[in-house]
Protein backbone atom coordinates (compact mmCIF):
# COMPACT_ATOMS: atom_id res chain seq x y z
CA UNK A 1 0.00 0.00 0.00
CA UNK A 2 1.61 3.26 -1.11
CA UNK A 3 2.27 6.20 1.22
CA UNK A 4 -0.32 8.36 -0.55
CA UNK A 5 -3.03 5.72 -0.24
CA UNK A 6 -2.19 5.24 3.45
CA UNK A 7 -2.77 8.93 4.09
CA UNK A 8 -6.12 8.84 2.27
CA UNK A 9 -7.51 5.71 3.97
CA UNK A 10 -8.20 5.70 7.73
CA UNK A 11 -6.56 3.03 9.88
CA UNK A 12 -9.88 1.34 10.64
CA UNK A 13 -11.25 1.47 7.09
CA UNK A 14 -12.72 -1.99 6.27
CA UNK A 15 -10.80 -2.17 2.98
CA UNK A 16 -7.56 -1.43 4.78
CA UNK A 17 -8.29 -4.05 7.44
CA UNK A 18 -9.10 -6.59 4.73
CA UNK A 19 -5.81 -5.78 3.00
CA UNK A 20 -3.87 -6.42 6.21
CA UNK A 21 -5.75 -9.67 6.86
CA UNK A 22 -4.89 -10.88 3.35
CA UNK A 23 -1.21 -10.10 3.98
CA UNK A 24 -1.34 -12.01 7.28
CA UNK A 25 -2.88 -15.05 5.57
CA UNK A 26 -0.16 -15.00 2.91
CA UNK A 27 2.58 -14.57 5.56
CA UNK A 28 1.29 -17.63 7.42
CA UNK A 29 1.33 -19.66 4.21
CA UNK A 30 4.80 -18.46 3.16
CA UNK A 31 6.39 -19.40 6.48
CA UNK A 32 4.44 -22.62 7.06
CA UNK A 33 2.16 -21.67 9.98
CA UNK A 34 4.94 -21.81 12.63
CA UNK A 35 2.61 -20.88 15.51
CA UNK A 36 0.82 -24.22 14.99
CA UNK A 37 3.99 -25.96 16.15
CA UNK A 38 4.73 -23.89 19.28
CA UNK A 39 2.87 -22.92 22.45
CA UNK A 40 1.93 -19.25 22.03
CA UNK A 41 1.44 -16.92 25.01
CA UNK A 42 -0.20 -13.57 24.23
CA UNK A 43 -0.08 -10.77 26.79
CA UNK A 44 -2.33 -7.76 26.37
CA UNK A 45 -3.45 -4.80 28.47
CA UNK A 46 -3.25 -1.03 28.58
CA UNK A 47 -0.35 -1.04 31.04
CA UNK A 48 2.36 -3.44 32.17
CA UNK A 49 2.14 -5.83 29.20
CA UNK A 50 5.79 -5.19 28.20
CA UNK A 51 7.01 -5.90 31.74
CA UNK A 52 4.87 -9.00 32.10
CA UNK A 53 5.95 -10.26 28.68
CA UNK A 54 9.60 -9.93 29.71
CA UNK A 55 9.03 -11.51 33.12
CA UNK A 56 7.24 -14.50 31.63
CA UNK A 57 9.74 -15.06 28.81
CA UNK A 58 12.89 -14.61 30.86
CA UNK A 59 11.65 -16.66 33.80
CA UNK A 60 10.53 -19.48 31.49
CA UNK A 61 14.00 -19.35 29.96
CA UNK A 62 15.57 -19.46 33.44
CA UNK A 63 13.49 -22.58 34.11
CA UNK A 64 15.08 -24.29 31.11
CA UNK A 65 12.55 -23.67 28.32
CA UNK A 66 13.65 -22.51 24.88
CA UNK A 67 11.72 -19.29 24.36
CA UNK A 68 11.08 -16.74 21.63
CA UNK A 69 9.73 -13.34 22.70
CA UNK A 70 8.63 -10.19 20.90
CA UNK A 71 7.85 -7.04 22.92
CA UNK A 72 7.73 -3.30 22.36
CA UNK A 73 11.32 -2.85 23.42
CA UNK A 74 13.18 -6.12 22.85
CA UNK A 75 13.24 -9.45 21.04
CA UNK A 76 14.52 -12.72 22.52
CA UNK A 77 15.54 -15.67 20.37
CA UNK A 78 16.52 -18.28 22.98
CA UNK A 79 20.04 -17.15 24.00
CA UNK A 80 20.07 -13.93 21.96
CA UNK A 81 18.42 -10.63 22.89
CA UNK A 82 18.25 -7.54 20.70
CA UNK A 83 16.63 -4.10 20.94
CA UNK A 84 13.36 -3.63 19.06
CA UNK A 85 13.96 -0.40 17.15
CA UNK A 86 10.75 -0.57 15.11
CA UNK A 87 8.79 1.44 17.73
CA UNK A 88 6.00 -1.09 17.18
CA UNK A 89 4.59 -3.46 19.79
CA UNK A 90 3.52 -5.89 17.09
CA UNK A 91 5.36 -5.99 13.76
CA UNK A 92 4.27 -6.61 10.18
CA UNK A 93 2.88 -10.17 9.80
CA UNK A 94 5.71 -11.14 7.47
CA UNK A 95 8.21 -10.11 10.16
CA UNK A 96 6.57 -11.99 13.03
CA UNK A 97 5.94 -15.12 10.96
CA UNK A 98 9.56 -15.15 9.73
CA UNK A 99 10.83 -14.73 13.30
CA UNK A 100 8.55 -17.51 14.56
CA UNK A 101 9.79 -19.85 11.84
CA UNK A 102 13.41 -19.03 12.74
CA UNK A 103 12.63 -19.58 16.43
CA UNK A 104 11.05 -22.96 15.71
CA UNK A 105 14.05 -24.01 13.64
CA UNK A 106 16.35 -23.04 16.54
CA UNK A 107 14.40 -25.30 18.88
CA UNK A 108 12.14 -22.79 20.62
CA UNK A 109 8.95 -24.45 21.85
CA UNK A 110 7.31 -21.39 23.46
CA UNK A 111 6.63 -17.92 22.03
CA UNK A 112 5.66 -15.04 24.33
CA UNK A 113 4.19 -12.17 22.32
CA UNK A 114 3.15 -8.76 23.57
CA UNK A 115 -0.16 -8.19 21.82
CA UNK A 116 -1.54 -4.67 21.37
CA UNK A 117 -5.04 -3.59 20.42
CA UNK A 118 -3.52 -2.05 17.28
CA UNK A 119 -2.17 -5.43 16.18
CA UNK A 120 -5.50 -7.14 16.80
CA UNK A 121 -7.54 -4.52 14.95
CA UNK A 122 -5.03 -4.23 12.10
CA UNK A 123 -4.78 -8.03 11.74
CA UNK A 124 -1.00 -8.03 12.22
CA UNK A 125 -1.31 -11.11 14.41
CA UNK A 126 -4.08 -12.75 12.38
CA UNK A 127 -3.42 -16.49 12.15
CA UNK A 128 -1.25 -16.65 15.28
CA UNK A 129 -2.57 -19.67 17.13
CA UNK A 130 -2.56 -18.47 20.72
CA UNK A 131 -2.83 -20.98 23.55
CA UNK A 132 -2.55 -18.74 26.63
CA UNK A 133 -3.93 -15.19 26.80
CA UNK A 134 -3.18 -12.78 29.66
CA UNK A 135 -5.04 -9.55 30.46
CA UNK A 136 -3.03 -7.21 32.71
CA UNK A 137 -5.60 -4.37 32.89
CA UNK A 138 -7.68 -1.94 30.84
CA UNK A 139 -7.77 1.83 31.25
CA UNK A 140 -8.28 4.65 28.75
CA UNK A 141 -5.81 4.66 25.87
CA UNK A 142 -5.68 4.62 22.07
CA UNK A 143 -9.05 6.30 21.58
CA UNK A 144 -7.47 8.07 18.62
CA UNK A 145 -7.79 4.68 16.88
CA UNK A 146 -10.70 2.96 18.63
CA UNK A 147 -12.85 6.09 19.18
CA UNK A 148 -14.72 4.60 22.19
CA UNK A 149 -13.78 2.52 25.23
CA UNK A 150 -16.35 -0.06 24.15
CA UNK A 151 -14.56 -0.54 20.83
CA UNK A 152 -11.16 -0.64 22.57
CA UNK A 153 -12.33 -3.32 25.02
CA UNK A 154 -14.00 -5.38 22.30
CA UNK A 155 -10.74 -5.39 20.34
CA UNK A 156 -8.81 -6.68 23.37
CA UNK A 157 -11.53 -9.25 23.96
CA UNK A 158 -11.01 -10.67 20.48
CA UNK A 159 -7.68 -12.17 21.57
CA UNK A 160 -9.51 -14.25 24.17
CA UNK A 161 -12.33 -15.24 21.84
CA UNK A 162 -9.75 -16.48 19.35
CA UNK A 163 -8.33 -18.94 21.89
CA UNK A 164 -11.23 -21.29 21.29
CA UNK A 165 -11.85 -20.35 17.66
CA UNK A 166 -8.35 -21.30 16.53
CA UNK A 167 -7.16 -24.85 16.02
CA UNK A 168 -6.23 -26.89 19.08
CA UNK A 169 -2.81 -28.48 19.45
CA UNK A 170 -2.35 -32.00 20.83
CA UNK A 171 -2.22 -31.94 24.63
CA UNK A 172 -2.32 -28.12 24.88
CA UNK A 173 -5.21 -26.45 26.72
CA UNK A 174 -6.58 -23.01 25.88
CA UNK A 175 -5.93 -20.92 29.02
CA UNK A 176 -7.12 -17.41 29.95
CA UNK A 177 -5.40 -15.46 32.75
CA UNK A 178 -7.23 -12.30 33.82
CA UNK A 179 -6.59 -9.55 36.36
CA UNK A 180 -9.67 -9.85 38.54
CA UNK A 181 -9.49 -6.15 39.47
CA UNK A 182 -9.34 -4.85 35.94
CA UNK A 183 -12.12 -2.71 34.56
CA UNK A 184 -14.35 -4.68 32.17
CA UNK A 185 -13.04 -7.99 33.53
CA UNK A 186 -16.59 -9.41 33.65
CA UNK A 187 -16.68 -9.40 29.83
CA UNK A 188 -13.50 -11.46 29.72
CA UNK A 189 -14.34 -14.04 32.39
CA UNK A 190 -17.73 -14.58 30.72
CA UNK A 191 -16.02 -16.17 27.70
CA UNK A 192 -15.53 -19.95 27.50
CA UNK A 193 -12.04 -21.41 27.90
CA UNK A 194 -10.54 -24.77 28.76
CA UNK A 195 -9.04 -23.17 31.87
CA UNK A 196 -9.72 -19.74 33.43
CA UNK A 197 -7.32 -18.31 36.01
CA UNK A 198 -7.88 -14.98 37.76
CA UNK A 199 -5.67 -13.03 40.14
CA UNK A 200 -6.12 -10.15 42.57
CA UNK A 201 -7.34 -9.25 46.06
CA UNK A 202 -10.94 -10.25 45.38
CA UNK A 203 -12.09 -13.39 47.27
CA UNK A 204 -13.30 -14.80 43.94
CA UNK A 205 -9.77 -14.75 42.48
CA UNK A 206 -8.29 -18.19 41.85
CA UNK A 207 -4.93 -16.69 42.83
CA UNK A 208 -5.67 -14.38 45.76
CA UNK A 209 -3.30 -11.67 46.97
CA UNK A 210 -2.92 -11.32 50.75
CA UNK A 211 -0.73 -9.70 53.39
CA UNK A 212 1.46 -7.36 51.31
CA UNK A 213 4.49 -5.97 53.14
CA UNK A 214 6.57 -3.13 51.66
CA UNK A 215 10.07 -3.46 53.03
CA UNK A 216 13.36 -1.61 52.63
CA UNK A 217 14.79 -4.13 50.18
CA UNK A 218 11.61 -5.03 48.30
CA UNK A 219 8.19 -6.58 48.78
CA UNK A 220 6.79 -9.70 50.45
CA UNK A 221 3.27 -10.99 49.81
CA UNK A 222 1.18 -14.15 50.04
CA UNK A 223 -0.64 -15.81 47.17
CA UNK A 224 -3.44 -18.21 47.99
CA UNK A 225 -4.98 -20.88 45.76
CA UNK A 226 -7.61 -23.50 46.53
CA UNK A 227 -4.85 -25.94 47.47
CA UNK A 228 -2.08 -23.92 49.09
CA UNK A 229 -0.78 -20.60 50.41
CA UNK A 230 2.69 -19.39 49.46
CA UNK A 231 4.85 -16.44 50.47
CA UNK A 232 6.54 -14.62 47.60
CA UNK A 233 9.65 -12.52 48.19
CA UNK A 234 10.80 -10.04 45.53
CA UNK A 235 13.16 -7.10 45.34
CA UNK A 236 10.69 -5.37 42.98
CA UNK A 237 8.60 -2.51 44.31
CA UNK A 238 5.10 -1.30 43.56
CA UNK A 239 1.64 -2.84 43.44
CA UNK A 240 1.87 -3.06 39.65
CA UNK A 241 4.88 -5.39 39.92
CA UNK A 242 3.00 -7.60 42.39
CA UNK A 243 0.25 -8.00 39.82
CA UNK A 244 2.74 -8.60 37.01
CA UNK A 245 4.32 -11.36 39.10
CA UNK A 246 0.93 -12.91 39.83
CA UNK A 247 0.09 -13.01 36.13
CA UNK A 248 3.46 -14.65 35.45
CA UNK A 249 2.88 -17.20 38.23
CA UNK A 250 -0.29 -18.44 36.52
CA UNK A 251 1.56 -18.76 33.20
CA UNK A 252 4.27 -20.83 34.91
CA UNK A 253 1.66 -23.04 36.54
CA UNK A 254 -0.01 -23.52 33.16
CA UNK A 255 3.35 -24.99 32.10
CA UNK A 256 3.30 -27.25 35.19
CA UNK A 257 6.19 -25.48 36.90
CA UNK A 258 6.56 -26.38 40.59
CA UNK A 259 5.85 -23.62 43.13
CA UNK A 260 9.26 -23.98 44.79
CA UNK A 261 10.91 -23.31 41.44
CA UNK A 262 8.59 -20.36 40.78
CA UNK A 263 9.43 -18.77 44.14
CA UNK A 264 13.15 -19.28 43.54
CA UNK A 265 13.01 -17.61 40.12
CA UNK A 266 10.87 -14.69 41.34
CA UNK A 267 13.21 -14.05 44.26
CA UNK A 268 16.31 -14.10 42.04
CA UNK A 269 15.39 -11.09 39.89
CA UNK A 270 16.85 -7.83 41.19
CA UNK A 271 15.10 -5.35 38.92
CA UNK A 272 13.08 -5.12 35.73
CA UNK A 273 14.58 -3.03 32.97
CA UNK A 274 12.31 -0.24 31.75
CA UNK A 275 10.12 -0.37 34.88
CA UNK A 276 11.25 2.21 37.40
CA UNK A 277 14.82 1.54 36.39
CA UNK A 278 17.07 3.31 38.87
CA UNK A 279 20.08 5.35 37.78
CA UNK A 280 22.69 5.34 40.54
CA UNK A 281 24.17 8.71 41.43
CA UNK A 282 26.08 10.76 43.99
CA UNK A 283 23.60 13.64 44.27
CA UNK A 284 21.70 12.04 47.16
CA UNK A 285 18.44 11.45 45.35
CA UNK A 286 16.66 8.61 43.58
CA UNK A 287 16.39 8.79 39.79
CA UNK A 288 13.90 6.47 38.07
CA UNK A 289 13.15 5.99 34.36
CA UNK A 290 9.82 4.47 33.40
CA UNK A 291 7.57 4.01 30.37
CA UNK A 292 4.41 5.24 32.16
CA UNK A 293 2.29 7.05 29.56
CA UNK A 294 -1.31 6.61 30.75
CA UNK A 295 -3.04 8.12 33.79
CA UNK A 296 -3.25 4.75 35.57
CA UNK A 297 0.41 3.89 34.92
CA UNK A 298 1.55 7.31 36.09
CA UNK A 299 -0.56 7.01 39.24
CA UNK A 300 0.94 3.59 40.01
CA UNK A 301 4.53 4.70 39.48
CA UNK A 302 4.20 8.00 41.36
CA UNK A 303 2.49 6.32 44.31
CA UNK A 304 5.29 3.75 44.36
CA UNK A 305 7.84 6.57 44.45
CA UNK A 306 6.00 8.11 47.39
CA UNK A 307 6.19 4.80 49.27
CA UNK A 308 9.97 5.14 49.57
CA UNK A 309 10.57 5.60 53.29
CA UNK A 310 12.64 8.77 53.26
CA UNK A 311 11.25 10.57 50.20
CA UNK A 312 11.32 14.37 50.34
CA UNK A 313 9.90 15.71 47.04
CA UNK A 314 8.87 14.06 43.77
CA UNK A 315 10.07 15.75 40.56
CA UNK A 316 8.42 14.47 37.37
CA UNK A 317 9.66 15.00 33.81
CA UNK A 318 6.99 14.07 31.26
CA UNK A 319 5.22 14.99 28.00
CA UNK A 320 2.36 13.72 25.84
CA UNK A 321 3.09 11.74 22.69
CA UNK A 322 2.03 13.39 19.43
CA UNK A 323 -0.58 11.96 17.05
CA UNK A 324 -2.18 9.94 19.86
CA UNK A 325 -5.38 10.08 21.94
CA UNK A 326 -5.74 13.77 22.82
CA UNK A 327 -8.56 13.22 25.33
CA UNK A 328 -6.27 11.46 27.81
CA UNK A 329 -3.74 14.31 27.97
CA UNK A 330 -5.33 16.53 30.65
CA UNK A 331 -6.25 13.38 32.62
CA UNK A 332 -2.62 12.20 32.62
CA UNK A 333 -1.33 15.59 33.55
CA UNK A 334 -3.78 16.00 36.42
CA UNK A 335 -2.31 12.81 37.91
CA UNK A 336 1.23 14.12 37.38
CA UNK A 337 0.33 17.49 38.91
CA UNK A 338 -1.53 16.00 41.88
CA UNK A 339 1.20 13.50 42.80
CA UNK A 340 4.33 15.55 42.02
CA UNK A 341 5.90 18.39 43.95
CA UNK A 342 7.69 19.71 40.86
CA UNK A 343 6.50 19.17 37.27
CA UNK A 344 8.57 19.66 34.12
CA UNK A 345 6.72 19.47 30.80
CA UNK A 346 9.06 18.40 28.00
CA UNK A 347 9.40 16.72 24.61
CA UNK A 348 8.58 13.10 23.71
CA UNK A 349 7.77 11.63 20.30
CA UNK A 350 5.97 14.48 18.53
CA UNK A 351 5.50 12.66 15.21
CA UNK A 352 3.68 15.22 13.02
CA UNK A 353 1.95 17.13 15.81
CA UNK A 354 3.11 20.61 16.76
CA UNK A 355 4.43 21.35 20.25
CA UNK A 356 2.00 24.22 20.75
CA UNK A 357 -1.07 21.99 20.33
CA UNK A 358 0.26 19.34 22.71
CA UNK A 359 0.92 21.99 25.37
CA UNK A 360 -2.57 23.44 24.84
CA UNK A 361 -4.13 20.01 25.42
CA UNK A 362 -2.04 19.33 28.52
CA UNK A 363 -2.43 22.59 30.43
CA UNK A 364 -6.06 22.10 31.60
CA UNK A 365 -4.86 19.18 33.72
CA UNK A 366 -2.24 21.21 35.60
CA UNK A 367 -3.70 23.27 38.41
CA UNK A 368 -0.67 25.51 38.88
CA UNK A 369 0.92 28.35 37.00
CA UNK A 370 4.23 28.15 35.20
CA UNK A 371 7.15 28.94 37.53
CA UNK A 372 5.08 27.68 40.49
CA UNK A 373 7.04 24.42 40.68
CA UNK A 374 5.99 23.92 37.06
CA UNK A 375 8.19 24.54 34.03
CA UNK A 376 7.70 24.01 30.31
CA UNK A 377 11.09 23.06 28.82
CA UNK A 378 10.47 21.46 25.43
CA UNK A 379 14.09 20.36 24.92
CA UNK A 380 14.08 16.99 26.74
CA UNK A 381 17.79 17.06 27.57
CA UNK A 382 17.51 20.51 29.12
CA UNK A 383 14.40 19.40 31.03
CA UNK A 384 16.30 16.46 32.53
CA UNK A 385 19.26 18.74 33.31
CA UNK A 386 16.88 21.11 35.13
CA UNK A 387 15.44 18.23 37.17
CA UNK A 388 18.94 17.12 38.21
CA UNK A 389 20.00 20.64 39.14
CA UNK A 390 16.76 21.23 41.05
CA UNK A 391 16.95 18.01 43.07
CA UNK A 392 17.82 18.18 46.75
CA UNK A 393 18.76 15.44 49.19
CA UNK A 394 16.14 12.66 49.39
CA UNK A 395 14.18 13.87 46.36
CA UNK A 396 12.88 11.41 43.76
CA UNK A 397 13.16 12.23 40.04
CA UNK A 398 10.82 10.35 37.70
CA UNK A 399 11.56 10.60 33.97
CA UNK A 400 8.53 9.07 32.29
CA UNK A 401 7.26 8.26 28.81
CA UNK A 402 10.18 6.92 26.74
CA UNK A 403 12.07 4.49 28.99
CA UNK A 404 14.31 2.18 26.89
CA UNK A 405 13.46 3.64 23.48
CA UNK A 406 16.50 4.50 21.38
CA UNK A 407 14.86 6.99 18.99
CA UNK A 408 12.83 10.16 19.41
CA UNK A 409 10.53 11.15 16.55
CA UNK A 410 10.51 14.93 16.17
CA UNK A 411 8.51 17.00 13.67
CA UNK A 412 11.57 17.04 11.42
CA UNK A 413 13.27 13.64 11.68
CA UNK A 414 14.10 10.80 14.09
CA UNK A 415 17.03 11.46 16.41
CA UNK A 416 19.09 9.05 18.48
CA UNK A 417 17.88 9.21 22.05
CA UNK A 418 18.05 7.14 25.24
CA UNK A 419 16.86 8.57 28.56
CA UNK A 420 19.29 6.64 30.73
CA UNK A 421 22.29 7.51 28.56
CA UNK A 422 21.34 11.19 28.74
CA UNK A 423 20.96 11.05 32.53
CA UNK A 424 24.34 9.36 32.92
CA UNK A 425 25.95 11.93 30.60
CA UNK A 426 24.49 14.83 32.58
CA UNK A 427 25.47 13.28 35.90
CA UNK A 428 28.98 12.96 34.53
CA UNK A 429 29.00 16.67 33.77
CA UNK A 430 27.95 17.24 37.38
CA UNK A 431 30.69 14.85 38.54
CA UNK A 432 28.01 12.81 40.28
CA UNK A 433 28.02 9.59 38.32
CA UNK A 434 29.21 6.40 40.00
Amino acid sequence: MSLNVKKMVSLDNPLRLMYHKARAVIANMVYGYPSQKMTIVGITGTNWKTTTTNLVAKWLRDAGHKVFMFSTINIIMWDDEIVNNTKMTSPDPFVIQKLLKEAKEKGCTIAVIETSSHSILMNRNYGLNYDIAVLTNITQDHLDLHKTMESYVETKLQLFKNLIIYKRKPGVKKVAIINNESDYKDLFVAETFDVLYTYGKSPSSTLKLEDVKYELEGTTFDIKTAWSKQTIVTSLRGDFNIYNIMAAVWVFMAFWMKMDKIKEIVKSIKWVAWRMEEVKNDIWCKIFIDYAHTSDALKQVLNTAKQIEWVNRVITVFWATGDRDRTKRPIMWKVVSDLSDIVILTQDDDYTEKTERIIKDVLPGIERKEWENFWIITDRKEAIRTALLTAEKNDVILIAGKWDEHKMLTNDWPIDWHDKDVVVELLGEMEGVK
